[in-house]
């Protein structure tokens, strides 16, 4: 059985050292509601406020272990996030300025990675032409293509980048 598409989104949180929160824990009532059920899972499902990081910690650790779940390669973990949530946009399920933000934010926090650097790019393409006739990130870019821009490079990036 295959986990739920959101488990990216839960992968590169781990990989990335966030706080498990309530997001962590819908995401195991996800999992429940598709099949999924072990000892750490429903654990996870019921947590509440506060949180204990520390607790969360080796609880999700021992959730991953449980369901096999590998959030170890920085570089395959970040594309299949990015992938993820653009495939969120090609869905119409979210918009394109607020789903680049994502890529852009982590691509700043993990100093310029290259592999989210075009999203950085694109954001910045998209956020100037906003406010202004013309932006230096994106060659060719201008008000009147941008957007088709940004859908033709998540369409070659899913295609490049499966889940």
């Amino acid at each position: 059985m295959k986990p739920i598409k959101s488990t990216y989104e839960i992968l590169a949180w781990k990989h990335l050292n966030r706080s498990v929160d309530e997001k962590w824990s819908d995401w195991a009532v996800e999992m429940m509601m598709q099949g999924f059920e072990t000892e750490h899972l429903v654990e996870l499902a019921g947590i509440s406020k506060p949180f204990n990081q520390f607790e969360l910690k080796e609880l999700t650790d021992n959730l991953f272990a449980e369901l096999g779940l590998d959030f170890s390669d920085k570089e395959k973990v970040l594309k299949s996030y990015a992938t993820f949530l653009i495939e969120k946009v090609l869905n119409r399920e979210k918009d394109t300025f607020s789903t680049l933000c994502v890529p852009k934010d982590l691509c700043i926090e993990l100093d310029y990675e290259k592999n989210l650097y075009d999203f950085y790019s694109l954001y910045f393409a998209k956020y100037d032409l906003k406010y202004d006739e013309i932006q230096h990130y994106w060659h060719g870019a201008d008000r009147t293509n941008i957007d088709s821009i940004c859908l033709n490079y998540f369409t070659n990036w899913v295609n490049e980048n499966p889940l």
